[in-house]
């Protein structure tokens, strides 16, 4: 999880203690996010954000939600307490109009509150990472609650796949013997939210092993798209995977594959691209040396003359349209970025090779203006963008119309600081359920899970 740039703490901070939604700075070619969806004309938001008189969730009027789930309660399977540290996370279909909401844990080795160890379903007992799973019916009730994968580290997020399972992420390099693992982690893993144990606890080794973000699975050709989230120069890679057995159902990703990373010719660093609308037509790919890193960090390794594009932050990514779309958080210079910026979104055309930024986030001419660090994004289902901030001060879930206005969907109440220095835990895993009538939403500490209903345009 990251932190707001320095100079912006101070003004949210302000704007949170006043009660004042964020203003929000975005350039750029907003229908270009947007691409094979149906925006609503007209579409200007939701109103003012109405304060709740229970202390937890800021929603607009007409708009309700419901707590699904807390850290620290009991699963309902018997199986343990339900973790901590909520974070990415997936809607899938399942029968009867039931939805298996996966969600990630992403626990470090000493959580006080790890994924409980099941057999069968259990990776490195030693790992507290994981993910759980709810099974909710039409109206949001919860009918089961039980672990989905245990024993992985650091699941940030992930995606969906075409055959609705989710691909968790392990965002973190660490080997066996560090940090008391018994096992190597880095890696991605299957599970399917109708039956956890079909899909087990099996790395998927091919897909690499790095500090994995997000993923997003092109539906036509199966090629599964990678970010990363590396914390140190060089930065993450955008990568791809092609499958031996591409749109072949659950369990078809073990079976291998090639990963590759993305070079853009004459860029080193996507940070030094500051002007929405710039555009590459050549892009290309290029071999992994060594996908299981078993002596080097992926993006240490040699790829030859013109080297691989690097980019800090890599976390979101979503497939939209013909086109995979993926965000960096932020670029700082001071940290090892080429150019500082306040998020980025991106979009690349695999059947043109072209790669496009697309949407800027941020102060654009007054530095006081918050809004940076875009982090989980996901579509909406009246056509637009939902976008978790992961900053400092007041945290809440913006909407971007296609038109480009934004607007607060959602503000966090819970306060984990003190009364004089409040804080909040930031948004995390939006999503919508398969029918767009609910808005799934995850506040990363403490903990909590909510389903929000209302008037959706």
């Amino acid at each position: 999880m990251s932190s707001a740039p320095r100079h912006l703490a101070t003004r949210r901070r302000a704007l949170a203690g006043s009660g004042a939604a964020a203003a929000i700075a975005f350039t750029g070619a907003f229908g270009e996010l947007f691409a094979g969806t149906a925006a609503a004309r007209g579409h200007r938001g939701y109103g003012p954000l109405v304060p709740d008189p229970a202390g937890l969730l800021d929603l607009p009027k007409g708009f309700r939600y419901r707590v699904l789930s807390r850290e620290g309660e009991p699963l309902r399977s018997g199986e343990g307490r339900v973790p901590g540290n909520h974070d990415g996370m997936g809607a899938l279909p399942g029968r009867r109009g039931r939805v298996h909401l996966v969600r990630n844990h992403e626990n470090r080795s000493g959580a006080e509150i790890g994924v409980p160890t099941v057999d069968g379903l259990t990776y490195d007992p030693m790992g507290k990472g994981g993910c759980t799973v709810l099974e909710l019916d039409g109206r949001n009730r919860v009918l089961g609650e039980r672990v989905g994968i245990a024993g992985t580290a650091v699941n940030c997020a992930g995606g969906p796949t075409p055959w609705s399972t989710w691909l968790t992420c392990e965002e973190t390099e660490d080997r066996a013997g560090t940090n008391g693992y018994t096992k190597d982690h880095g890696f991605v893993f299957e599970v399917d939210g109708a039956d956890p144990r079909r899909t087990g606890a099996v790395p998927l080794t091919a897909m690499g092993r790095f500090q994995h973000e997000a993923v997003a699975v092109d539906p036509k050709s199966g090629i599964v798209y990678e970010t990363e989230d590396a914390f140190e120069r060089p930065f993450g890679l955008f990568y791809r995977f092609l499958p031996e057995k591409p749109l072949g159902g659950a369990g078809s990703l073990r079976a291998g594959g090639a990963l590759e990373a993305m070079r853009v010719p004459g860029v080193p660093d996507l940070s030094i691209v500051q002007e929405p609308g710039a555009r590459f037509d050549r892009v290309e790919w290029v071999p992994v040396p060594d996908p299981l890193a078993t002596g080097t960090a992926i993006r240490f390794q040699d790829f030859g003359p013109g080297g691989v594009t690097h980019a800090q932050k890599l976390e979101g990514c979503y497939w939209g349209g013909s086109s995979v779309y993926f965000v960096s958080s932020f670029a700082r210079r001071d940290e090892g970025s080429a150019a500082d910026h306040y998020g980025q979104v991106w979009r690349y055309e695999p059947k043109r090779c072209r790669l496009a930024l697309v949407v800027v986030f941020g102060p654009d001419t007054d530095v006081q203006l918050p809004g940076e660090s875009p982090d989980n994004i996901c579509l909406a289902a009246d056509g637009g963008l939902m976008v978790c901030e992961d900053g400092g001060g007041a945290q809440h879930v913006l909407g971007v119309t296609r038109r480009g206005q934004v607007y607060a969907m959602a503000r966090g109440r819970q306060n984990i600081g003190t009364p004089d220095e409040p804080a909040w835990g930031e948004f995390a895993g939006v999503v919508f359920s398969p029918d767009g009538s609910t808005m799934y939403l995850n506040c990363y500490t403490p903990g909590t899970t909510f389903a929000v209903t209302g008037p959706w345009h």
